[in-house]
């Protein structure tokens, strides 16, 4: 099978998952000689071609100032939306952005139920890049997808998942099986979703408490926690404690990691008993208090800081949220609620969330996932982070 990501080849042979406890394997993708790819935060370059949405959408009305024209309801999996770069796939729950020409996106998209990790990209069908095996009971399966810190030199992507025993974190690269980079995380009927985000050189995964708040608090426990680890699963360097993997406590069902372009800031959402919430997260301690607190649980999900403001998708409300940032660095007012179908189109229930360059990312819908799916469900669409007056995803 033959992947591309830009311009640049990328195969992948893939089998099961091996192996239990933090595992210890051989870093090098297969002998391959990697050409360095641009960083995703750099902010040079064309802007994407492709997702010219005019406010229209199959699944939504035409939001202010947009033309009254339509975009055509989907046909099968043929979908007319130009935002739309993936169609009929099931429960995208995370998506990561790949390096490459933004002029011609493209991404990893993860199906929760399935375990599959697909390539996707404008105009061409998804491949299948690997299946991992997961158990998707519950909010279980494959939940988080994240680039290597490093991915330029060792091409590694690492992914959340619960597996019939446990909550992990695997990866897998090209010429590799996937492999267990850190198991034993506490599995419940409850509580399994968990997001994962390259932060400098280590990795931030966020995980579920498993059905027990107890365990959140329990320092000892790898439930509810915000965690730092290095790409062998190791405890990050620069930890709060250097024999720990904690860099903070405090999470129930976390749906999303995102930070600043600089990394000066780092937020976590999650679903709380009774409300939804957005962490800032400070290294040391418990996650404290809430930024912002939803009481009508909206279903946050993915999210991207977008220097101004944070963009969280909703997978229950089926919109876009955006939290202004204040000078501060905190959040300093009411959720813009945008791609709800009024003010832009919208997709349905939207999971998973990542950014491609400073004004647009990448989002997975979930509509089969107690939602309302049309025919080219669920799909990957691009999105605009900093919306424009009128409203919705666009070009300016």
């Amino acid at each position: 099978m033959r992947v591309r990501m830009g311009r640049v080849p990328w195969l992948i042979v893939v089998c099961g998952l091996v192996l239990s406890g933090c595992a210890r394997f051989d870093d090098r993708a297969g002998g391959q000689t990697y050409v360095p790819q641009p960083q995703l935060s750099a902010p040079a370059g064309p802007q994407p071609e492709l997702p010219e949405i005019d406010g229209n959408s199959a699944t939504g009305a035409p939001g202010p100032g947009a033309p009254r024209s339509s975009v055509p309801p989907p046909q099968g999996c043929t979908d007319f939306d130009k935002a739309v770069i993936a169609t009929c796939l099931d429960t995208v729950t995370a998506v990561a952005a790949l390096p490459g020409d933004p002029a011609s996106p493209n991404a990893l998209a993860g199906e929760r139920k399935t375990g599959r990790v697909l390539w996707v990209a404008p105009g061409g069908k998804a491949d299948e890049v690997v299946k991992v095996p997961v158990d998707p009971a519950g909010d279980g399966g494959l939940t988080g997808l994240a680039l290597s810190p490093s991915y330029a030199e060792d091409q590694l992507v690492f992914a959340y998942v619960t597996t019939a025993t446990d909550n992990r974190v695997v990866r897998f690269t090209k010429g590799q099986q996937p492999k267990p980079v850190l198991t034993g995380i506490p599995k419940g009927s409850t509580g399994n979703r968990g997001a994962i985000m390259p932060l400098g050189r280590a990795l931030l995964v966020a995980t579920g408490d498993a059905g027990n708040p107890a365990a959140a608090a329990d320092p000892n426990s790898l439930a509810g926690k915000v965690l730092r680890i290095d790409t062998s699963g190791n405890p990050a360097p620069g930890n709060p404690i250097a024999s720990s993997r904690v860099y903070a406590a405090g999470l129930h069902s976390p749906g999303g990691l995102c930070r600043s372009t600089d990394s000066s800031r780092v937020w976590v959402t999650d679903r709380l008993a009774t409300s939804d919430v957005l962490f800032r997260v400070q290294g040391g301690g418990s996650v404290g208090n809430p930024v912002w607190t939803w009481p009508d649980r909206p279903g946050v999900a993915g999210c991207v800081d977008g220097d101004q403001s944070v963009l969280v998708a909703a997978s229950v409300a089926g919109n876009l949220q955006s939290l202004p940032i204040s000078a501060d660095g905190s959040v300093g007012g009411t959720p813009k609620i945008t791609m709800d179908g009024k003010t832009g189109p919208s997709y349905g229930r939207l999971a998973g969330l990542n950014p491609i360059d400073s004004r647009y990312a990448v989002a997975g819908t979930v509509n089969r996932d107690g939602g309302r799916p049309v025919s080219s469900d669920d799909r990957v669409v691009i999105v605009q982070i900093q919306p424009s007056a009128a409203g919705g995803a666009g070009k300016d």
